[in-house]
């Protein structure tokens, strides 16, 4: 999912990063210090080529520990080196700064009281390379990076929210419209070239609704929720009425989170060339305190735009959503219309999808560009941006 550019008028540098893990690096901006004493123990590591789930898994295995008592901020890129912060609950210190496990380092380890959650973190600091690219791009990538610092950073999702596929949010919108044969031909048939034989042969055969022989195709240690799934169809002989009941709710939340960060990504797109601008109507939402507000003072609340202390918003639809007036809400409106949509439709059994605002910027800290075997990048963004969005003003690929 291409998106478009706020620094559209800037001719890319192409290039290539992730090349190595050596040329992508992530750390952690803790939110708060260990105190010393609690019952947690926070241990920072180093990992290269290792997803952060991994680690927790091998972690939890040295220290012969459940993964549900390590405890994480956020999530960091596999293909990469990164440096976060895990909370263990219950362990000993020093069993913890002796694991040994490969491309992982154990960097410190202190006592704290808390137990680590997503979100308990300031940001993340980042220093990435763009490898194949001339000297002489560092000129563009300053004037790119300038334009981005001044503006703000559109605050997209990226194409890894939806999915190896590129499809769990129409997943998601099966699941808000309650379309159970829909939603298992998207997620068990329809074959794409990207996976394997073996998974498109299962897939073509469930396009033909052959269940039985598309369960025995399906291969055993890959995508276990699907087959779950397809087995359950199995067993009630082809009957997909009900099927909801065998996907899990954290699989439910998921697949509709894709869908909403979907139409976000749609009204951001209509945004682009006011980004940096408040109108009548919007929804400003507050950056240190997470808070939102209707605007009616243009003039007054675009000085606070500048310094950004507010940005415009857009809604993640949910039931209890608040929806921006004038111009801005018309817009936000005629995106459930075009979908033939109401928040009321996002009430769904045994979920809470109450909808929330995400700013469409996000701020762009710290920035500096040089030159080491290829272009170097560093930045801060706040939790949950995405450094590729940046990187793609930067680079502008070709896909």
């Amino acid at each position: 999912m291409k998106h478009p550019y706020i620094t559209a008028s800037l001719r890319g540098i192409g290039g290539q990063i992730k090349t190595n893990p050596i040329d992508f690096l992530v750390e952690e901006i803790p939110l708060y210090h260990p105190s010393g004493e609690g019952q947690h123990v926070h241990v920072t590591i180093e990992k290269r080529g290792m997803s952060t789930y991994e680690a927790i898994k091998k972690i939890a295995s040295a220290l012969e520990m459940p993964r549900q008592k390590i405890g994480y901020a956020g999530l960091k890129d596999a293909h990469a080196i990164t440096r976060q912060t895990l909370s263990i609950d219950g362990a000993n210190p020093d069993a913890v700064a002796k694991i040994e496990i490969p491309n992982l380092n154990i960097l410190q380890v202190d006592r704290h009281g808390n137990k680590l959650r997503i979100g308990h973190l300031k940001g993340n600091r980042f220093m990435i390379r763009v490898r194949q690219v001339a000297h002489s791009s560092l000129i563009q990538v300053n004037e790119i990076i300038q334009q981005l610092s001044t503006k703000g950073v559109p605050n997209f999702f990226g194409k890894q929210r939806f999915g190896l596929r590129g499809n769990t949010h129409r997943l998601g919108e099966q699941l808000i419209r309650q379309n159970e044969v829909e939603f298992c031909r998207e997620y068990l048939g329809r074959p794409q070239t990207i996976e394997n034989l073996d998974i498109q042969k299962a897939r073509q055969l469930v396009d033909a609704e052959k269940w039985a022989e598309a369960l025995s195709h399906w291969p055993r240690r890959k995508l276990s929720d699907e087959r779950k799934l397809l087995r359950s169809i199995v067993q009630a002989n082809g009957n997909i009425t009900g099927i909801f009941r065998y996907v899990s709710k954290k699989m439910k939340l998921f697949f509709i989170s894709a869908f909403q960060s979907h139409l976000y990504n749609q009204l951001l797109t209509q945004r682009l060339d006011s980004l940096d601008r408040i109108e009548v109507g919007d929804i400003a939402y507050i950056h240190h305190k997470g808070a939102s507000f209707v605007v009616d003072d243009v003039i007054t609340e675009q000085k606070r735009i500048a310094s950004f202390e507010i940005s415009p918003s857009g809604p993640m639809y949910g039931t209890k959503t608040l929806l921006a007036e004038g111009l801005p809400g018309v817009r936000e409106q005629a995106i459930l219309t075009k979908y033939g949509l109401s928040l009321d439709d996002f009430s769904l059994p045994r979920l809470r999808i109450r909808g929330n605002r995400r700013p469409y910027r996000f701020k762009l800290t710290d920035p500096k560009v040089w030159w080491d075997e290829g272009v170097m990048v560093s930045f801060e963004l706040p939790p949950g941006a995405y450094a590729t969005t940046v990187m793609a003003e930067v680079m502008k690929p070709k896909e």
